[in-house]
């Protein structure tokens, strides 16, 4: 039987552009987030273990919230650990980062108060195997902290193309080609509660053109078009065609008479005391 592909978007994660996803997604997404961290009523010495932490924009934004946090930041790439490492330097010792496998955690069981995965989980398969290192590594009465991205829940405004029918014919048919899952964020609830973890809640972010300049927010979606065009590309669906919707959708979001949206879940849970 041939072995899953456990990276199926490896190439497009390696991407340049990958990195101003990331930057233009933490500067919309932090100021609403990182009041869940307030919620969770972490201990001030809190240990935290950011899963696929990219380039550690949000390992460093949770090491300056928390300043007697020890916080770690996992990444698959080394590349991108190596970037984590130069940018976010002024934080070390207390912000380390390093190489690891989301699916095979070096970590040891129950060793952090807080354990969070973002932006990841939509594009991997065996997502349940990932949230069940992301709980063991968890402490008892610690917290999982998972943004499970829905690529259905993004609504702009028509151009000459509907964009409604580029998320389907775009990231979801792609997500079904590759075994993952672009619409994992209403299932997030479920596989948490499935995983083991108690008073599972759901929280949302809402990116859109009111709440974040539109600047960022088309940032975000120009960052996914200079690495995405390609791989969301079919016969059916040309390259040039996946480039004239993603580029009237970033005209819509620069727009000022026009409204965007992108709701983003983030699902958290408890994990329970052992029995």
């Amino acid at each position: 039987m041939k072995e899953t592909n456990l990276n199926p978007q490896g190439p497009q994660m390696a991407d340049a552009s990958m990195v101003r996803t990331l930057a233009a997604q933490i500067e919309a997404i932090w100021p609403q987030e990182k009041s869940l961290l307030n919620f969770y009523r972490l201990p001030r010495n809190a240990r935290v273990l950011d899963v696929g932490a990219g380039t550690g924009e949000f390992s460093a934004r949770v090491a300056e919230l928390m300043p007697e946090a020890q916080v770690l930041g996992v990444e698959l790439l080394p590349g991108s650990v190596g970037l984590a490492r130069e940018r976010h330097a002024a934080l070390a010792p207390r912000l380390r980062f390093e190489t690891g496998d989301a699916y095979q955690l070096a970590q040891p069981d129950n060793s952090f108060d807080l354990v969070a995965n973002r932006h990841m989980i939509q594009s991997v398969p065996h997502v349940d195997r990932i949230l069940a290192e992301l709980v063991r590594v968890t402490r008892p009465g610690g917290r999982v902290h998972v943004l499970a991205e829905d690529y259905s829940m993004l609504h702009m405004m028509s151009g000459p193309l509907d964009p409604d029918v580029f998320w389907r014919k775009g990231p979801v048919e792609f997500a079904e080609r590759t075994g993952t899952d672009s619409r994992i964020g209403r299932r997030a609830w479920t596989l948490m509660r499935a995983a083991g973890l108690k008073d599972v809640r759901v929280d949302y972010v809402v990116v859109d053109t009111l709440r974040v300049p539109r600047r960022i927010f088309a940032d975000i979606i120009t960052a996914w078009r200079d690495g995405y065009v390609e791989a969301l590309s079919t016969p059916e669906f040309p390259p040039a065609l996946v480039l004239q919707h993603f580029n009237e959708i970033i005209a819509s979001i620069e727009n000022p008479d026009h409204y965007a949206v992108w709701q983003v879940p983030i699902v958290s849970g408890l994990k329970p005391a052992s029995a």
